[in-house]
């Protein structure tokens, strides 16, 4: 499977999530709150209203990572995901420095899987970016 893919499989993983969490559901927490503490740290609505349109975006972003190649617009969305990703994994380090109560779910999973992830994917989508340029002739671009 080619990194387009792998990248976009995981916009569309989250999506799915979103969209679970829309329901109601919470797993991996108990209820909504434990929910918010672990994803996210902080106390936040999980509501249809702010799970859907995250899980819209992230179909979105998988739309453009699969069209770097032929779509100037999917570059630019591409290159936004890019410094999104790069803002949250600097965010996960400081976080992981000890700004945040170690002995919470957050901070585990931050260590070991957001931070990560979010690192993988940029460097991914960094080398889509810059993949692109060699992969499209000139009178293409």
């Amino acid at each position: 499977m080619d990194s387009r893919k792998i990248s976009a499989s995981a916009h569309v993983l989250l999506a799915t999530v979103h969209v679970y969490w829309a329901t109601g559901a919470t797993w991996p927490a108990g209820d909504e709150r434990s929910l918010s503490l672990t994803v996210l740290n902080m106390q936040v609505s999980f509501g249809p209203g702010v799970v859907l349109p995250l899980a819209a975006l992230h179909l979105l972003l998988a739309g453009a990572v699969l069209t770097t190649a032929r779509w100037r617009v999917s570059r630019l969305v591409v290159g936004g995901l890019v410094a999104g990703l790069t803002v949250r994994a600097a965010a996960g380090l400081v976080w992981i420095a000890g700004l945040v109560d170690t002995s919470t779910a957050f901070y585990w999973l931050n260590l070991f899987l957001y931070t990560p992830l979010c690192v993988a994917l940029c460097v991914a989508d960094l080398k889509l970016l810059r993949a692109r340029r060699t992969l499209v002739p000139e009178f293409a671009r």
